[in-house]
């Protein structure tokens, strides 16, 4: 079968937009033509490609919406926690976690080692 970069297009953003798909190796699983003719017709970098990718973005968007509503509207407490956990800010992270490592000093960056001489110094910020 032939194909045109107009038809190929539009029917992978049909299928997309049917199917609520979230990746591209899933937008030409449903189309009628090998993943090397895909990608002829539109590659990555072209304006086809980059809408095809919003439009994928965005279904990835609506459905981190929708379940963030269902953990916030459920009363499982693990759902809860993973939301407080993806919302808080650091310092309630850091109450939040059973396991909390300080990978500072002091909230200060450790000492930082350069192998890149002969030989190896510390130095710090």
């Amino acid at each position: 079968m032939t194909y045109d970069t107009a038809t190929l297009f539009e029917m992978a953003t049909n299928e997309t937009e049917k199917h609520n798909l979230f990746f591209i190796e899933d937008v030409v699983s449903f189309l009628p033509c090998s993943k090397s003719t895909f990608y002829k017709y539109i590659p990555l970098g072209s304006n086809e490609m980059d809408k095809l990718k919003d439009l994928l973005g965005k279904n990835r968007i609506a459905l981190k919406v929708e379940l963030r509503k269902k953990w916030r509207e459920s009363d499982n407490a693990t759902l809860q926690m993973a939301l407080m956990k993806l919302i808080a800010t650091n310092e309630e992270r850091k109450k939040l976690s059973q396991s909390y490592i300080d990978h500072t000093s002091d909230s200060k960056p450790m000492n930082v080692i350069s192998l890149g001489g002969d030989e190896a110094t510390a130095e710090t910020d």
